[in-house]
């Protein structure tokens, strides 16, 4: 039986001298003629990553959310916050407002309830405005200034908006699979 065996010479470096270590007697190959990988961070910057090199891009600024003004001449029963009130606006964030809901209903049927009812609804944005009805804010309030009730910020703060809307919805129909429930059957709760 014939043994082999196999010996590679390595040079073994200290990493804080500034040298390098390179396999002896192996060929070096660049590969700068290749292409890089490229990816993006959603972010007002992206982000570059090459195999040599990184970079930074400022983003154009994102497109300004239009403002849908109440009907002029209306009153505050049929506006989000009386007459010439324009709702504001912003960039909503469903996934937070969601998750301020968990907060206050749990996981569990309830919270699924709850997260449909208010999708058909406002789709759980805070700035969602209904001109034809003046309904406003994720839990579709009418009048909006209703939320005025549990915070100054009722136009702008998702965690004010649902807790109007869970206590609109415990008192009306117990929970929020019977708000739902009314929904399915009438297209409004």
């Amino acid at each position: 039986m014939a043994s082999v065996a196999a010996f590679a010479l390595v040079n073994v470096v200290d990493p804080y001298s500034g040298a390098s270590a390179q396999l002896l007697g192996a060929q070096q190959t660049a590969y700068s003629d290749l292409p890089g990988q490229v990816f993006a961070v959603t972010s007002v910057y992206e982000q570059k990553v090459n195999r040599e090199s990184f970079d930074f891009e400022k983003l154009p600024d994102p497109p300004k959310p239009v403002v849908t003004a109440a009907p002029s001449g209306g009153s505050s029963s049929s506006s989000g916050g009386g007459s010439g009130w324009a709702a504001p606006a912003g960039t909503p964030d469903p996934g937070s407002a969601q998750a301020i809901a968990m907060g206050y209903v749990g996981a569990g049927p309830e919270f699924d309830c709850l997260v449909e009812l208010w999708t058909h609804e406002s789709h759980w944005n805070t700035f969602a405005y209904n001109a034809g009805s003046g309904a406003y804010g994720i839990p579709q309030a009418l009048p909006g200034s209703k939320m005025a009730a549990f915070g100054a910020d009722w136009e702008t703060n998702p965690d004010t908006q649902i807790r109007w809307g869970l206590s609109y919805i415990n008192g009306r129909y117990g929970s929020p699979c019977g708000a739902l429930g009314h929904w399915q059957s009438s297209g409004w709760y």
